[in-house]
């Protein structure tokens, strides 16, 4: 009987110790989030012997900034390191072109062994940016999280193909949400503009290097952005060619693709007594031609159009915007907290399009980038739009319109005489 009872209590104490250790069900059953990735991306091409930042070499001040960057690193972003340039000295292009890997790869940071493989390079070879770039990419991985790359050069491609702005516009367009910042350490205009277009093309910055702490202060920066980036990102949509075949929406933020002078449509469903309100840009990602503009309505299932949205420019600009509201006049017999009395819903179609136009040169796959942000709320009490809730309808209140004016037209013309009557008279 003895016996018995202590089996019974140390099974209870062990049942206890178990209960106490397991973590809580919720706890474990909660998807872990997908750490940043950052890797940069230094060009070790022979123009980095250059002796003019701070006194020193471009290769002695992209070390020293690269050291600091590695001591900063949060411990949650996975960093990684390619470079473009950095093996083959020879005069063949072929293989002077693919002159690129990886120098450590991207994951949790062992700050000195990364240390170590940054102060074995030095400048050797040929500047293959769009080469780098796709490496790059294949490097990061697919799937959730903030993907980004920073590339840090002091010249222009030197290999032509493939072309470095085209490659950008691709990796954005496989809807992964890279984002390519660029940062050169020179001042030609040459390099301003295509490391500009490198990083429009993603949603990235350019920023012009002086010295080695801008040059350190920047990629931290860059490095803590992708720390801090919000872990939802816009959802991939891809609009229709008519309002009939085009994709329902819910509220939230949408990311499309735009060729030069497309149409693009997409659908809602309101219910009487609420609003959409929508916003549309369109990144002008390349060299477009002046004058140009964004279009964005609303029309309903007839084709009828609602209401419209424009914006029109004339220079060089990052993006062109427009925006959007339109009510549903409210019903005494709905109730939108109930289910029972909910209505059949109303389509409303929403249509994107431009006026971009580029010369012969510039490509024109893929289109450029849209971002469509899309809310539905509930209708205010005051109708700011007459047509909406249903004022500005019918025969009746075109009729009391015209006998106003009529009646305020006489009424100004016999104190139009009768002012002119007194005046004969004194």
């Amino acid at each position: 009987m003895t016996t018995t009872r202590r089996l019974a209590a140390g099974l209870c104490v062990l049942l206890a110790c178990l209960s106490t250790s397991a973590p809580p069900a919720s706890a474990a059953d909660e998807p872990e989030q997908a750490p940043p990735r950052v890797e940069l991306v230094l060009d070790v091409s022979g123009s980095m012997r250059a002796r003019d930042i701070d006194g020193g070499s471009r290769m002695a001040a992209a070390k020293k900034a690269f050291n600091e960057v590695i001591d900063a690193v949060p411990e949650e972003v996975h960093l990684g390191i390619r470079t473009l340039g950095a093996t083959y000295p020879g005069e063949d292009k072929r293989t002077g072109c693919r002159d690129s890997e990886q120098l450590y790869p991207v994951g949790p940071v062992d700050r000195t062994e990364a240390k170590t493989a940054v102060a074995t390079l030095a400048p050797t070879g040929w500047t293959p940016i769009g080469y780098a770039l796709r490496g790059a990419d294949a490097d990061l991985g697919t799937g959730e999280g903030t993907r980004r790359i920073v590339l840090i050069t002091d010249g222009e491609d030197s290999c032509g193909l493939p072309d470095p702005c085209d490659v950008a516009r691709e990796l954005a367009a496989k809807g992964t949400h890279l984002v390519v910042d660029t940062l050169g350490l020179t001042l030609d205009a040459k390099v301003r503009e295509q490391l500009s277009c490198i990083a429009e093309a993603t949603g990235g910055t350019y920023t012009a290097v002086q010295n080695t702490d801008q040059l350190a202060s920047r990629i931290k920066q860059l490095v803590r952005r992708a720390a801090d980036a919000p872990p939802e990102e816009p959802a991939a949509v891809e609009g229709a060619d008519r309002c009939a075949a085009a994709p329902v929406l819910t509220p939230g933020v949408y990311t499309d693709r735009q060729e030069f002078g497309q149409h693009r449509w997409y659908r809602l469903e309101l219910l009487p007594g609420q609003e959409v309100r929508a916003s549309v840009s369109v990144a002008a990602d390349r060299a477009v031609n002046r004058d140009y503009g964004v279009l964005l309505r609303a029309v309903d299932a007839r084709g009828r159009e609602l209401v419209r949205g424009t914006d029109a420019g004339g220079g060089r600009t990052d993006a062109v915007s427009a925006g959007l509201r339109y009510p549903l006049a409210a019903r005494d017999d709905v109730d939108l907290d109930d289910e029972e009395l909910k209505p059949a819903t109303t389509a409303v179609c929403l249509e994107v399009s431009n006026s971009f136009s580029a010369p012969a040169s510039v490509k024109r796959t893929p289109g450029m980038p849209v971002e469509l942000s899309v809310d539905v709320v509930k209708s205010p009490d005051r109708a700011y739009d007459t047509a909406a809730f249903g004022l500005g309808r019918g025969w009746v209140l075109l009729g009391v319109l015209t006998l106003v004016g009529l009646l305020a037209g006489l009424l100004w013309g016999w104190v139009s005489r009768w002012r002119i009557t007194v005046r004969r008279t004194n």
